[in-house]
């Protein structure tokens, strides 16, 4: 079999003190940041509430989510709009503070290599890897998502 066939796209996403490594296809868009709208008790990492397409976006800081970082830099950032995984029809995207543009890149299984040394412990990073020279986390967007629920259930 062809090896560029098994090859996926990938999306690397810097955010303070880290990248992350997505599909492109959980990707929605990418938008400029603007000031959210407060969510009332809401943890850290859940900035607030951004309007998108009639949608009032839950806005999140993985850095913060994750312990990478315990501030965020908002001047110059963008948010990537991501399309939930849970099939929860009150929450089908939700956003992401990341630092500049998302960088596209094809993630090929010999390219892709697990590495945890200094890992983060922590239940919203999957894997640790290692794409050809750059360091990246897999976030796990499932838990990320039910995190994202309870913290909007609690705050509603």
């Amino acid at each position: 079999m062809n090896q560029a066939a098994n090859d996926i796209r990938g999306v690397m996403i810097s955010v303070t003190d880290g990248r992350l490594l997505l599909p492109n296809a959980t990707i929605a868009e990418v938008i400029t940041y603007s000031e959210p709208e407060p969510v009332p008790d809401a943890p850290s990492w859940l900035l607030g509430r951004l309007r998108w397409r009639g949608w009032r976006l839950p806005i999140i800081s993985f850095a913060r989510l994750a312990g990478f970082a315990t501030s965020e830099r908002e001047h110059g950032a963008k948010v990537v709009v991501l399309k939930a995984l849970s099939g929860n029809p009150r929450l089908p995207y939700f956003a992401l503070l990341t630092q500049g543009f998302p960088r596209l890149t094809t993630v090929s299984a010999d390219a892709l290599l697990r590495d945890d040394v200094g890992a983060p412990s922590t239940d919203v990073v999957l894997a640790q890897v290692r794409l050809r020279e750059d360091h990246a986390v897999i976030p796990h967007l499932n838990r990320v998502e039910a995190l994202l629920s309870e913290a909007l259930q609690q705050a509603a």
